[in-house]
């Protein structure tokens, strides 16, 4: 029986492994798109707001710094929502802050603009009120594409930042394309079988840059163990360094920049 499936579908090994896990997430995956089919959906001739969410600052960054420099140099506008302010002890409302300073010099390495959802640091909420809230940011800023954590990472608050994107999406009548990232720095992101790659072998950099800007995160370490993964995800498709997502299938399309 399983030699019959095996020659009639031409299923390889990698697909299997990737659906088990798309099973296992709940979340469906599509074969890994190739290269050149990363133009697809509407065309970058007008202004877009890309939001790339993340529970603290420099997640977003870290995860997808390469593929923000890349959508701000396309003159597209950029904004790095960050859950919180890095600090368990800062308040929700603290502007100040040794974290904050080092988001806003991150993001002017990116040409991005931070905001911030105004939770704790390691006390992340996700109930009705927090739900209502979250949503009435992405409201505001009317997106056409959200990146977010991907839902089982390890931290909570990368759980909670994905869990109030989607409500938010759900409620939003999915009307902004919906992107998961990964931060693997062999803690946080697991099971992650990416369906889009973005080639950021010109803006990698910039990424560096900007990652390093949160000096007091020790960027020395992370960012090299971060890049073993831009660099496994560039071999993956076909280029020096990429970032990988994966898109729910239920997203409107939106055209990645191209690879």
């Amino acid at each position: 029986m399983q030699k019959r499936f095996h020659a009639k579908t031409a299923i390889t090994r990698r697909e299997m492994l990737g659906w088990g896990t798309g099973l296992a997430a709940g979340l469906p995956l599509v074969a890994a798109a190739a290269p050149e089919s990363q133009g697809n959906g509407p065309a970058h001739t007008a202004k877009s707001k890309v939001i790339v969410t993340g529970g603290h600052p420099g997640d977003p960054e870290y995860g997808c710094g390469g593929t923000i420099a890349r959508y701000t140099d396309l003159g597209h506008e950029v904004v790095l929502l960050y859950l919180n302010r890095g600090d368990p002890k800062a308040k929700s409302s603290d502007e100040d802050g040794l974290r904050v300073a080092e988001a806003a010099k991150a993001c002017e390495i990116l040409k991005a603009r931070p905001a911030y959802a105004g939770q704790i640091d390691g006390h992340a909420v996700v109930d009705p009120p927090h739900y209502e809230q979250f949503r009435h940011l992405l409201e505001a800023e009317r997106p056409q594409v959200v990146f977010t954590h991907w839902p089982i990472d390890n931290h909570a608050d990368h759980r909670a930042t994905s869990m109030l994107v989607y409500d938010a999406w759900v409620r939003m009548g999915k009307s902004f394309a919906l992107y998961y990232y990964e931060v693997s720095n062999g803690e946080d992101t697991l099971q992650f079988s990416p369906t889009h790659y973005v080639d950021i072998t010109g803006t990698e950099p910039r990424k560096r840059q900007a990652c390093h800007a949160h000096a007091s995160q020790s960027p020395d370490r992370y960012y090299a163990l971060q890049e073993m993964v831009t660099r496994m995800r560039g071999i993956e498709s076909g280029r020096k360094q990429a970032e990988a997502y994966i898109r729910h299938i239920q997203s409107p399309d939106f055209s990645l920049p191209m690879v």
